[in-house]
């Protein structure tokens, strides 16, 4: 069945949220496409817009908005998610999935796009303790 890892961003703050999704939690994200505005009851953020924007499956294949469908395919690549050339102008043939939520993709990145009229940014997470000590150094 599905189980899904989304992982939430808000461009005000810079902050992550990640939620996880299992079964019928998991349902209403299937068949969605990447660049597809949702509710954001999905993912616990009622009141809010997310959209989709990528994600890869259990074995990291990353999904592209460029190739259609749910399924993996090798395609020709000259750049962007799946592939960084380090010539320019090198192409590469890569195994990526398609632009379609399936049960097989594991994590789903999303950002917040519609906010209720004075919420509040997610807050940061408190730094861990290595971070700080290096910060006053």
């Amino acid at each position: 069945m599905a189980k899904f890892k989304v992982i939430v961003s808000d461009p005000l703050s810079g902050a992550s949220k990640v939620v996880e999704l299992e079964e019928g939690r998991a349902s209403p994200l299937i068949g969605r496409k990447l660049g597809e505005t949702l509710d954001g009851a999905a993912v616990d953020l009622p009141a809010y817009k997310v959209q989709v924007l990528g994600g890869s499956d259990k074995d990291g294949v990353p999904m592209r908005s460029n190739v259609h469908g749910g399924v993996r395919r090798a395609v020709v690549l000259s750049g962007g998610a799946g592939f960084k050339p380090k010539d320019k102008g090198q192409r590469k043939r890569k195994v990526v999935r398609g632009d379609i939520i399936t049960d097989e993709i594991a994590q789903i990145n999303m950002k917040i796009v519609e906010r209720p009229a004075g919420a509040a940014p997610i807050p940061k997470p408190a730094p861990k303790p290595k971070e700080e000590a290096a910060a006053q150094a």
